[in-house]
């Protein structure tokens, strides 16, 4: 696929999926082979999305030994491994040597969000056309899509992890002086309960590596709450 530099760039912040990294609290629940294997179709459905988007892809895995397994994901996509820090602190410093590399609208995702549709990701590339910050936010309090003009004020302190992370981040753009969307709701994937929900949302999603997804759902005895 050519790439369309008037786009902005899709960011995907992801964990190497292996046992004991990457979705320990599904683990706890469901056991840690089951939890492996449905962190490995999330970040599946993740890359679906990364290799669709028509503009500058990037991949960023959690650590720098992990660069050349994120480089293998996808061919076209540029690689930067995540800083230390919390959460806000690695947001901060990917958006800030994207945007020293001429990078000027960053949307970034995680690799636990597949209810997200192609028409979410073009609805946030449209409303950037005329406001500084996107927001979608998570039924949980969080968020699900970040994407900006400008780079992002100190995120540290944010309430990362809780239900007032969405409310908290908005609030600080506006506080910056960001014309601020909030451009929907989804949900992303956290605990058990999140899969039940998440086959009711993927009955009728055609698109392949949801197909795998929910497949793997209903192989390992997770039922619709619908």
């Amino acid at each position: 696929m050519s790439i369309d530099s008037r786009m902005p760039c899709l960011v995907l912040l992801c964990k190497r999926p292996a046992p004991g990294h990457a979705k320990q609290r599904l683990a706890a629940t469901l056991g840690r082979d089951a939890a492996l294997s449905v962190a490995q179709a999330l970040l599946d459905c993740a890359l679906e999305d990364l290799q669709q988007w028509p503009g500058p892809r990037v991949i960023a895995p959690d650590k720098v030994q992990h660069l050349i397994w994120a480089q293998s994901l996808d061919g076209e996509a540029s690689c930067m491994a995540q800083p230390d820090g919390n959460l806000g602190e690695r947001l901060n410093e990917l958006d800030r040597k994207l945007r020293d590399e001429g990078q000027r609208q960053l949307i970034f995702i995680g690799s636990d969000c597949p209810a997200l549709k192609p028409s979410d990701y073009l609805h946030v590339a449209q409303l950037l056309q005329r406001l500084d910050t996107v927001l979608i936010d998570a039924r949980d309090g969080g968020v699900v899509l970040m994407a900006s003009n400008q780079p992002w004020p100190s995120l540290a302190a944010l309430p990362w992890s809780t239900d007032r992370l969405g409310a908290a981040l908005a609030q600080l753009c506006r506080q910056a002086g960001h014309k601020v969307a909030i451009a929907g709701e989804s949900f992303d994937i956290d605990h058990a309960e999140d899969l039940s929900r998440l086959v009711a949302e993927l009955r009728d999603d055609v698109r392949p590596a949801r197909r795998r997804l929910h497949a793997t759902l209903e192989r390992l005895g997770i039922r619709s709450d619908a």
